[in-house]
């Protein structure tokens, strides 16, 4: 069996499972499938990011693992579908959306039920109309130069607020000015991550080119570590009380164990194998180290979203991320082997 129709199998099943969690337990569901959109997201736009920057910097990095972004790019449209269940259970997950609510928040000038639309079709926009001019140039091998520059400022923006309008604004009093940034930082790390492990799978890469890959993945984790480390010093030293209630959410009880692990296996455990030259140029140690990542992604999506409905971690939850991990893989591997898959065989 290819890993295509395997990956379409599992999030398939995981589908399944998932709508049969919405019908007995829609709030749960409402939760579990937010998470595991935002934390699939990030894979495509930061592909999208990474093949931009490359535009406009150059490098061998992104020639090596180009083939992986411009397959991850694939994902984006899989977005639409995927936001169409959350528009029926969107009042569940964020309490600004109720009647009467928005009108006692200070910032219901923003978190308001007709500029969210406007927004997000402004987003969908973006990111459908950068998705297909980048990936169409460079199937006609053309380069990105020319739309690099415009096309991550408008990525800066709507990855930015996306993230906020889904994720922080489940907690209408929570602010952070850098919240935004962390997610942007952490699709850049998942999206390198996922395009590093399936170049490794697919064949020989020079040892020169997998220790530059592990240095520019190295530097996307600190960047990530630094900015998430960041708003926790600043909430702590705030000590305000709508800010500091968002952070004991998430580290107390289960959350504050998964905390505990995210800081231990999201950081320090890959940063240290990064730190060795031996690690960085070895095939396995590229396997394992961007392999931890992904799996400490999905984790952390959870962190974020799940606390927000005070539970845990349940199968609703599993089967949600599965779904969407599995339908992405599939279309990321949809249609005839490319060149780049075939070469590295």
């Amino acid at each position: 069996m290819n890993a295509a129709r395997l990956a379409w199998i599992v999030g398939g099943a995981a589908l399944l499972a998932s709508l049969i969690g919405a019908i007995v337990q829609p709030r749960a569901f409402a939760f579990a499938w937010l998470a595991a959109v935002t934390t699939w997201l990030r894979w495509p736009l930061g592909c999208l990011v990474l093949l931009l920057v490359h535009g406009l910097t150059g490098g061998r990095w992104g020639v090596t693992v180009r083939q992986g972004l411009m397959q991850g790019v694939r994902v984006v449209p899989l977005l639409l579908p995927a936001i169409i269940p959350l528009l029926f259970v969107l009042s569940d997950l964020y309490p600004w959306l109720r009647a009467g609510e928005s009108a006692r928040l200070d910032n219901g000038f923003y978190l308001n039920a007709p500029f969210a639309a406007g927004r997000w079709i402004f987003y969908l926009v973006v990111w459908f109309g950068l998705g297909a001019v980048a990936t169409g140039r460079l199937r006609r091998s053309e380069s990105l130069t020319a739309i690099s520059a415009p096309g991550l400022i408008l990525l800066g923006l709507t990855v930015n607020f996306a993230a906020i309008d889904s994720i922080m604004a489940l907690d209408p009093q929570f602010n952070s000015g850098a919240f935004g940034m962390i997610n942007a930082a952490e699709s850049g790390l998942i999206a390198l991550a996922v395009a590093i492990l399936a170049t490794m799978l697919c064949g020989p890469v020079p040892q020169a080119e997998r220790d530059d890959l592990g240095k520019l993945l190295q530097s996307l984790l600190i960047l990530w570590a630094y900015l998430d480390f960041m708003q926790l010093l600043i909430v702590w030293q705030s000590d305000l009380p709508k800010e500091a209630a968002w952070y004991l959410a998430r580290s107390t009880g289960w959350w504050g164990a998964l905390a505990g692990l995210t800081a231990v296996a999201h950081f320090l455990l890959p940063f240290s194998a990064l730190m060795m030259p031996r690690v960085r140029r070895s095939r396995r140690g590229l396997i394992a180290t961007t392999t931890l990542l992904i799996v400490m992604a999905v984790i952390r999506g959870w962190w974020l979203v799940l606390p927000a409905h005070e539970r845990g971690i349940g199968w609703i939850d599993v089967a949600a991320v599965l779904a969407f991990g599995g339908i992405s893989v599939g279309l990321m591997l949809r249609g005839p082997a490319p060149r780049w898959w075939m070469t590295h065989a």
